[in-house]
């Protein structure tokens, strides 16, 4: 017998869908994981022909409602009007009507670039061509000192000390933005100047040098983590952050894992206390034009609350326990442990608003 989750979600049904879809989301929608799922795995397990062509992604800098232009702390501008309802009108028109309004001309994909303001158009997702380029965490083990002192680069590290920091589940880390849902009074949502967070001894920050040049990054975002606790369960959260030259620090995108679940969402594992694991966290997806001068900072931590639930790191059942322990936590990087983030970096950085609203 199968679970309600499974009889009602799209990821088990995709080749029963035989009607193309347009896939709406933003980019710090909670449901935009989703939005990419289900536009990929309908283009790939489509129950028809028409339903696998028929695929289209369109990905605003939104977060889940209200639609506007500015979002959180930032404005991005005229390019980002909110055309939802008038593309939708033209959608229905063509494949209910039989307008010839060129929908079945559109490119599959197509997504807003913060930082430039414009828009990207694509055959696929992810983009052909992406660059998927490795980032390795380093430092001294005082990546948590005011800002931190850890960095962000391309070259592997070597003998490395270990990162540490104490998560407190009755002092977690306060959401600031991000991918909540449904109205920012209720829980912070979109994006927000992070640098007030990133001083806080529970955070590690590693962050790379200015930029020579504008870098691209559009695509999914993960993070393999070489990490240990004390508790025998507790989270690991993950911040992609834009670092402006006047240190405002801008979140792009972010992950959470629950370490019992680390192999499966289907059943839980306590972790062994002190055990240096390997975690992979889905660090959602992005696209952002990280400008000439600006930096690329990773947030290492083990809450975001309440964007996340707390983890009470007693490895008891969760929703039922009352007890709350606090975790001794170690990050790893060094040559036998790289801790590393994935970015998807565009061969070329896109400058000018040259395709269509």
């Amino acid at each position: 017998m199968t679970s309600i989750g499974s009889r009602i979600s799209i990821r088990e049904n995709w080749s029963k869908i035989k009607v193309p879809a347009l896939n709406l989301g933003g980019w710090y929608d909670i449901f935009n994981n989703g939005t990419i799922d289900n536009f990929k795995g309908m283009r790939a397990y489509g129950g028809s022909e028409v339903a696998k062509s028929g695929q289209q992604l369109v990905i605003r800098p939104y977060h889940h409602m209200p639609w506007t232009t500015k979002v959180g702390e930032v404005e991005f501008g005229p390019a980002a009007d909110n055309k939802t309802n008038e593309q939708m009108v033209r959608w229905f028109n063509y494949w209910l009507k039989g307008e010839a309004n060129g929908v079945d001309k559109d490119p599959p994909v197509r997504v807003f670039v913060m930082g430039a303001n414009t828009w990207r158009e694509a055959s696929d997702w992810p983009i052909p061509d992406t660059r998927f380029t490795t980032y390795y965490l380093h430092s001294d083990g005082q990546a948590n000192s005011v800002f931190g002192n850890g960095t962000l680069s391309t070259t592997p590290p070597a003998a490395e000390k270990s990162d540490h920091f104490t998560y407190d589940p009755a002092n977690p880390v306060p959401s600031r933005g991000g991918h909540s849902c449904c109205q920012a009074n209720v829980v912070p949502q979109g994006p927000y100047d992070q640098s007030e967070l990133e001083k806080r001894a529970d955070v590690l920050v590693f962050t790379s040098a200015p930029l020579s040049e504008p870098m691209e990054i559009t695509g999914p975002v993960k993070v393999r983590l070489f990490a240990a606790s004390s508790a025998a369960d507790t989270d690991w959260t993950v911040k992609l952050v834009d670092v402006f030259p006047d240190g405002k620090a801008i979140n792009l995108t972010n992950g959470i894992l629950r370490a019992s679940y680390r192999n499966s969402l289907e059943k839980r594992e306590p972790i062994e206390p002190g055990k240096v694991y390997e975690y992979e966290i889905n660090v959602g997806s992005t696209s952002n034009l990280f400008s000439r001068g600006h930096q690329i900072r990773v947030e290492i931590s083990s809450s975001n609350f309440p964007h996340y639930d707390r983890n009470l790191n007693t490895g008891r059942p969760l929703g039922d326990d009352d007890h709350m322990v606090t975790a001794r936590q170690t990050v790893y990087h060094d040559a036998q442990r790289p801790s590393q983030i994935i970015l998807p970096i565009m061969p070329t950085a896109i400058k000018t608003a040259d395709v269509r609203q």
